[in-house]
């Protein structure tokens, strides 16, 4: 079973090379496709040299997830973000979860944020209660069998929540895991900023997702408000 690593990125230089480096250890088989979405800080340039294959796509999450997986071969895709590092048998758990079970067609890993921030340690906290909602995320990790990846018509080109939406339809398809294992996550995206206001606003623009309210209009109210900050 061979498992195609898919990786998004915009302006990583500063991290990806890690990332990458603790993906090409892992054991198993498999192949790193990283999927740039027009960076000026020299990221392609870095992964190609660390034997990524290197794609580009218009920048956007789902857009560049979707393009990575035209180029990807293997039976299953696991996507990571450029701010990741996974635990070294994180390969042969997914494999072992998909062959044990025909029955699953996909799922994903618990997360650690890293860093000593009262931010990271409060996001660590409440993943596990996420978890309980049938809430995950892009950063936790997610895989799927390229399979069943290709019947629910894959990533959509959406703006925000592009993740919720391919677990929706996933979930539909077959059984959905959470593998008994952290992966580490920067948390740099939400130091310094106000926590309670974040995580308020965070929660108001998935109900407004789940009520039917477009995620490209959602992502600009998104853009906005960060902008302002």
């Amino acid at each position: 079973m061979r498992i195609s690593i898919i990786v998004p990125a915009l302006n990583e230089a500063a991290g990806i090379g890690e990332t990458l480096d603790a993906l090409k250890r892992l054991a198993g088989d498999k192949e790193i496709v990283v999927v740039d979405g027009g960076s000026t800080d020299g990221t392609p340039q870095i992964a190609a040299t660390l034997g990524a294959r290197v794609v580009t796509a218009p920048r956007g999450r789902g857009t560049q997830l979707h393009e990575g997986t035209l180029h990807a071969n293997g039976d299953v895709l696991w996507f990571v973000h450029a701010d990741t590092v996974p635990p070294t048998d994180s390969l042969a758990e997914i494999v072992r979860h998909l062959e044990n079970d025909s029955s699953v067609a996909g799922g994903n890993f618990g997360l650690l944020f890293d860093g000593p921030s009262r931010a990271a340690r409060q996001l660590t906290a409440i993943y596990p209660l996420l978890r309980k909602l049938r809430l995950c995320y892009g950063d936790s990790g997610i895989f799927i069998r390229r399979t069943v990846y290709d019947t629910i018509g894959g990533f959509r080109p959406l703006a925000l929540f592009e993740d919720l939406d391919l677990l929706r339809r996933m979930r539909k398809s077959g059984a959905f895991v959470h593998l008994p294992m952290q992966i580490r996550t920067s948390s740099r995206r939400f130091e310094q900023r106000n926590f309670a206001g974040m995580w308020l606003h965070w929660t108001t623009l998935q109900i407004l997702y789940w009520c039917g309210v477009s995620p490209n209009l959602l992502a600009r109210w998104y853009r906005n408000t960060r902008s302002s900050r």
